[in-house]
């Protein structure tokens, strides 16, 4: 795995460090970056380079509702099994069809070419097996009681081998019709099997994907693999003796085992993280074409996987994607390659022997159901819609490359497209672009713009939007050369965005933060003009501050956002309630917190407000603010009075009587203390503090001993207290 082209790859953003409205970069240069986009005729190559694919010539085939298996002789004729009713069509060099064998079942899952031109047909959701010797003349061969047949094949003896679900097995036919259970799975589904050129069997499983091996004649099956998926729908083979198994649906764990932690997987170079369940997934009857096959539905997004598995048993994983499924895949002898199709994006995949992907073509179904070669040429199934098509090694005259839909973040004037590509003399390569506000492109959008064509960058003409996409245009009057496209950048300016406050909070009366790792010495976010205390100078750490109590002090904190990721100073200022102006008694404060001692400040009800600006980012005269305001903050910082104290002493007792008033504040508590006793709470008459004038009248028990002073401490709410005392 290639980490280092995935950090240069993805889609690259280039800004400046700060976050500041600078002109921004968006670059596609890589193999995973291109991938993005979607695909009318061109091919991207392992290193990132686009160009026109190959030609795809559409075949004329009948109109049923999916097309699930092809086959072709060496001369040219193709039968063709479709759904949902049960047909066999045969094809002429031309591509003409004709209706050539009628089964009793909804689906024709799989085709055999065998001995003597006689077609083997395997069929389901009533699994049976059809042996056809010409147009409109067959039989059943062989009722296995399974409800599919998924694949077909012929052993070194001339017998049919069949892959059954939804018991799971393979089944060996004798051209009698004769057949016998040679090898029963753990699992419920076989759905692909082909035999090695030793006679050995290789086939792969649905329900837990595990590829098995049965050894000639032995009918023993041992799992040489198991993968971490639902199913292995397909196996190849290579000279070299490498068995190649494409996976995908559900992630899952091994059977027996709970998986908690992730399975690191990759994506061509790209590491991901897919987390998975220790359930079993039962197959599930499809609406994609696959009669009762357990696969993504169409349009579906579900991992998909190819594993190469050598000689020595050992296992690796050559090509991941997480949203793609691999439906077929075949051994290229001629070029030495690894040919797969996958859905739901329709797509024909090619690797190499370095185990580098290219993409061949993308098609305009969903899935790329089977490819079946034939000399130098492939056919193409494909479904969603139903479709065959006949692809050649020549090169298309034309193609469109339809890139990933930018975004912004924000609305931006865009700048400069440019590029760098191969252009031989036969080759016109053109980029369009378009804009708008939605994350998907409709009729909101502008039109696509006039044609750039200077490859040293033009002025992108789309109007000013959060998104953009860009079109490439390819073509070419020779099918021997054509445009080749490496580098596609595209510069934009995004919006400044005002600043804003997502959060502000007023702490209670006189609670402040000790500033981290200084718990007993800084006064965390203290106001700096302060006549009578400096600031310290050491960094605030985001480390657990200790909350505690500073009387006649006031905290502020808050949140403060910014689109663009600028920078943000802040302003704190204050007003009293009937004053018209903001007083400002902080600037340039750089953290989100403020405290401040309300002893320099008139008694009073005022709000207070904070700015947010992101000047620091951005050139003068283009800065932004936003602000939010929190109140009413009540400055008390004078103490209640004690008003008509009067005490008397009778019978052992005290009676006290007094009233308490506070200018701004209600009263909170009262407490007595008559040495050598204990300080005690007294209530008002009313029974509850709750007004800035309380009447108190109590009696209260001589301590023996006592000192004859009675000392009374009312406080009001912001814990200003009044002390009085009186000898009784």
């Amino acid at each position: 795995m290639k980490r280092a082209r995935f950090l240069l790859g993805s889609i690259l953003i280039l800004a400046a460090a700060a976050g500041a409205v600078v002109p921004q970069q968006w670059t596609l240069r890589s193999f995973d970056d291109f991938l993005r986009g979607k695909f009318s005729g061109i091919a991207v190559t392992s290193d990132g380079v686009l160009s026109l694919a190959s030609p795809e010539e559409k075949i004329d085939g009948p109109s049923e509702d999916f097309y699930l298996s092809f086959v072709m002789t060496p001369e040219g004729t193709g039968y063709l099994g479709t759904g949902h009713g049960g047909k066999i069509y045969r094809l002429d060099k031309d591509g003409k069809a004709d209706l050539y064998f009628q089964t009793a079942e909804m689906d024709v899952t799989c085709l055999l070419l065998g001995q003597k031109g006689i077609l083997y047909a395997g069929t389901s959701p009533n699994g049976k097996i059809y042996e056809i010797t010409a147009s409109g003349k067959g039989q059943e061969l062989f009722n296995p009681e399974e409800r599919y047949i998924w694949d077909l094949a012929l052993s070194e003896s001339g017998n049919l081998l069949a892959a059954v679900g939804e018991s799971g097995g393979i089944y060996e036919i004798n051209p009698e019709g004769s057949g016998r259970l040679i090898f029963k799975a753990d699992q419920t589904h076989i759905l692909c099997l082909k035999i090695e050129p030793d006679g050995n069997i290789v086939a792969g499983s649905g329900g837990s994907g595990l590829v098995y091996r049965l050894a000639k004649n032995s009918g023993k099956g041992t799992v040489i693999f198991e993968t971490p998926f639902e199913e292995v729908r397909s196996v190849a083979f290579d000279p070299d003796g490498n068995i190649y198994a494409s996976a995908g649906g559900t992630v899952k764990a091994s059977r027996g085992e709970t998986v908690s932690a992730p399975i690191p997987v990759s994506a061509g170079n790209v590491d991901i993280s897919i987390s998975v369940s220790g359930e079993a997934a039962a197959p599930v009857q499809s609406s994609t074409g696959q009669g009762a096959r357990p696969a993504a539905a169409a349009g579906s997004r579900e991992p998909g996987a190819i594993y190469r598995i050598g000689p020595d048993g050992l296992a690796r994983r050559i090509w991941f994607s997480p949203e793609e499924q691999v439906y077929s895949l075949f051994w290229n002898e001629s070029e030495r390659k690894i040919y797969f199709g996958t859905g739901p994006k329709g797509r024909l995949y090619m690797i190499d022997r370095e185990e580098e992907t290219s993409l061949l073509l993308q098609s305009e179904a969903e899935q790329a159901y089977a490819c079946i070669p034939l000399g130098p040429r492939l056919y193409l199934l494909s479904n969603n819609p139903a479709g065959l098509s006949r692809i050649s090694a020549d090169r298309r005259l034309s193609g469109e490359y339809l890139g990933p839909v930018w975004d912004a973040k924000l609305a931006s004037v865009w700048g400069r497209i440019d590029w760098e590509a191969a252009l031989p003399a036969e080759g016109v390569l053109q980029f369009q672009s378009r804009s708008g506000n939605s994350a998907e492109p409709g009729s909101t959008w502008s039109e696509w713009s006039p044609p750039y064509q200077k490859a040293e960058g033009e002025q992108i003409l789309s109007p000013k939007a959060r998104y953009l996409q860009i079109r490439a245009l390819f073509k070419s009057t020779s099918a021997k050369a054509g445009p080749a496209l490496s580098r596609l950048s595209v510069h934009f300016l995004p919006a400044n965005a005002a600043p804003s406050i997502t959060r502000i909070e007023l702490l209670g009366p006189n609670e402040v933060f000790l500033k981290p790792p200084d718990m007993d010495e800084a006064i965390w976010g203290l106001e700096r003009r302060l006549p009578d205390a400096g600031r310290k100078t050491d960094d605030m750490r985001m480390i657990a501050a200790k909350k505690t109590e500073r009387q006649g002090f006031r905290t502020l904190s808050w949140s403060g956002e910014d689109e663009n990721g600028d920078t943000l100073v802040y302003s704190i200022a204050l007003k009293r309630d009937g004053d018209k102006d903001w007083r400002t008694i902080e600037d340039h404060w750089p953290e989100e917190i403020f405290a401040f001692n309300t002893v320099y400040f008139p008694d009073g009800v005022y709000q207070m407000k904070v700015t947010a600006s992101d000047a620091l980012s951005n050139p003068a005269g283009r800065e932004k603010t936003g602000e939010q305001t929190v109140g009413p903050l009540l400055i008390d910082n004078t103490a209640p009075a004690v008003k008509n104290l009067q005490v008397a002493r009778a019978e052992g007792q005290l009676s006290v009587s007094f009233t308490a008033e506070d200018g701004f504040s209600a009263v909170k508590d009262a407490r007595v203390l008559i040495r050598p006793g204990d300080w005690r709470v007294v209530f008002p008459e009313d029974g509850i503090a709750d007004s800035k004038t309380e009447s108190y009248k109590f009696r209260i028990p001589l301590p023996p001993g006592a000192d004859g002073l009675v000392t009374i401490i009312v406080r009001d709410v912001v814990d200003n207290t009044a002390t009085v005392r009186q000898v009784f």
